[in-house]
């Protein structure tokens, strides 16, 4: 996933950071508790497709 791409991606609900998680290949919204998919190098960004993440995975 190309970095400069990360560094401009905002979270489309709320407009705040995304980070990277590159294990599990997804960009997540601490605020919203969202995790966007990436698939081939591509992010998916639409709240529909992201997956609710526990507070247990942010910490």
């Amino acid at each position: 996933m190309d970095h400069k791409l990360i560094d401009i991606l905002v979270c489309p609900s709320c407009k705040g950071e995304l980070q990277y998680n590159q294990k599990a290949q997804e960009l997540i919204c601490r605020f919203d508790k969202l995790a966007y998919p990436i698939h081939d190098d591509i992010p998916v960004m639409l709240e529909e497709q992201a997956r609710k993440v526990s507070s247990e995975e942010l910490d």
